[in-house]
């Protein structure tokens, strides 16, 4: 399927590649003079197209979220890094892709512990284990990272306990520490996780990110950093709050936001995906971020079928998308691109990046952001 955009998206887009490395620091949350002219200001915010996003940094070769995990995501040349924010007792935004860091951290080692683990239903889903909200920052620090899936990732359990769990403000820092080093902005995507859930509970994630986001100038609409949610309310919340471009993250398509189902709200994403949902999310959102099932579904035996209007109806509704999430491993990729019986073996990623950016999508997270962008490279050759 050929890329559907607009003339010259390509060329003003693409030309920004050139700069991911070189663009000029004006401040780690402010646009620098090229990104603010009209030259570079279109939808794709001065990022190389397709842009590859870290997912959960370089989570391929690294415990997830960790300040480990982020680096090599960024050494690696990684075009944005993704954080998943979750809020402690104190209200701290720490980074975890879930609050249930029963199987991320070193918690169920720490007897001073035992008596946290409960059982709790977490947008719907009964969860036995430890939470964030449960533990203070400081109790937090005590504990350190591990690989969530070390059956199919055992080389990265190297690396259990090098690291502690990172606050959102320490990843602030970082990004400006490494931004002056290298001498350009380092863009951050940040997602709001169960924020319905924490917000019962009188741990709103909102607006402790705002204020973050303002203390280190990353509240406007030129800042180096998307936020997302798979709660389109979360967005909305934050829209009032602060200026900072934001995307919808979408499930599978017959899935509904967990905000929609507490408020009684039919739609599914089948519905969002539609123009007129397109056209509503792109009233608040800059971008939809959906499972790349929704841009290519499979069939029924796990090949990847017929791809779906999904990009060409979000890019006329004004939409960047970002979808997630690729992986280098066999069990994770298409039928059609696994290569032998060993589940937990690289198969054809390239084969499978190439497809996925010939429907036209902006960007795509990744867990291995080197075959991300070795591919993104070889995609732009050949336009």
């Amino acid at each position: 399927m050929e890329r559907e955009q607009k003339p010259g998206r390509r060329a003003i887009l693409g030309a920004a590649a050139l700069g991911a490395g070189a663009m000029a620091l004006g401040g780690a949350g402010t646009a620098t003079a090229a990104e603010a002219s009209g030259e570079a200001s279109g939808k794709g915010y001065g990022l190389p197209v397709p842009t590859v996003i870290g997912h959960r940094g370089a989570s391929g070769y690294r415990p997830e979220h960790t300040l480990g995990s982020y680096q090599l995501a960024l050494d690696m040349s990684a075009d944005i890094i993704e954080q998943d924010l979750v809020p402690t007792k104190d209200g701290h935004l720490v980074c975890r892709h879930e609050n249930d860091i029963t199987a991320t951290t070193d918690v169920s080692a720490h007897s001073e512990f035992a008596d946290r683990k409960t059982t709790k239903t977490v947008d719907g889903t009964a969860l036995t284990g430890w939470f964030t909200e449960d533990f203070t920052l400081a109790e937090l620090k005590t504990l350190r990272a591990k690989e969530r899936i070390p059956g199919t990732r055992q080389r990265n359990t190297l690396y259990d306990g090098r690291w502690e769990v990172p606050t959102f403000e320490e990843v602030l820092q970082w990004a400006e520490r490494e931004g002056r080093k290298r001498g350009r902005r380092i863009w951050l995507y940040v997602e709001t996780k169960h924020p319905t859930y924490f917000r019962k509970l009188g741990l709103g994630l909102e607006e402790p990110l705002a204020k973050l986001l303002r203390r280190y100038g990353r509240h406007r609409k030129d800042a180096a950093l998307f936020l997302q949610s798979f709660e389109p309310s979360s967005i909305q919340r934050l829209r009032k709050l602060v200026d900072t471009p934001a995307v919808v993250l979408l499930s599978t398509i017959n899935s509904r936001p967990w905000d929609f189902v507490e408020a009684n709200d039919p739609r599914t994403v089948a519905d969002l995906v539609k123009p007129e949902g397109l056209k509503w999310i792109a009233s608040y959102a800059q971008g939809i971020g959906p499972d790349l099932s929704v841009i290519i579904p499979r069939t029924a035996d796990g090949k990847l079928g017929t791809p779906t209007s999904v990009v060409k109806d979000a890019h006329a509704a004004g939409l960047v998308l970002h979808p997630y999430t690729m992986r280098n491993e066999n069990t994770f990729l298409p039928a059609d691109f696994r290569r032998g019986t060993d589940p937990n073996a690289y198969g054809d990623a390239f084969g499978a990046f190439k497809k996925y950016f010939e429907t036209g999508i902006d960007g795509i997270f990744s867990d291995n952001p080197d075959t991300a962008l070795l591919a993104a490279e070889d995609f732009r050759k050949s336009r």
